[in-house]
């Protein structure tokens, strides 16, 4: 959500980090797969020439930390967002999201309010899916 507003090295960045947050529990599913492709078409072209990168963990949450808070807020709540939507949420996932909060210096009341954003809009897409197989 709103990720096209990312500068290009921005999405390369968040690409990079979301697949750290997906690929912590091994390799990703072919839901996940799925998400990290959507998330790309939200980016546009910038994020459809992204080639992987070799950044560590501790050198991708340096470079957003560094960022407006709206930006780490962005990356944060597409994080969060992302680990949820299979319906696996690993130890490892929490404490990597966990530690990117740290990093990122949000507070807990401001990602409780980034989750409520991310249940509500897939509370949404779980009841537009009802309807439209009704």
């Amino acid at each position: 959500m709103f990720l096209n507003l990312l500068s290009k090295e921005e999405k390369h960045y968040f690409i990079d980090l979301l697949l750290k947050v997906v690929g912590v529990d091994g390799d990703p599913s072919e839901t996940e797969t799925q998400i990290i492709n959507r998330l790309k078409h939200e980016m546009g072209e910038d994020a459809l020439r992204y080639r992987k990168s070799n950044a560590s963990l501790e050198k991708l949450i340096d470079y957003f930390a560094n960022k407006p808070k709206a930006t780490r807020n962005l990356v944060f709540m597409n994080l969060v967002s992302a680990s949820l939507y299979d319906e696996f949420y690993s130890v490892e996932e929490h404490l990597l999201i966990e530690q990117i909060q740290n990093g990122f210096e949000i507070s807990n009341k401001k990602k409780a309010e980034l989750m409520k954003i991310v249940y509500a809009e897939r509370d949404l897409r779980e009841k537009a899916k009802r309807v439209i197989a009704e």
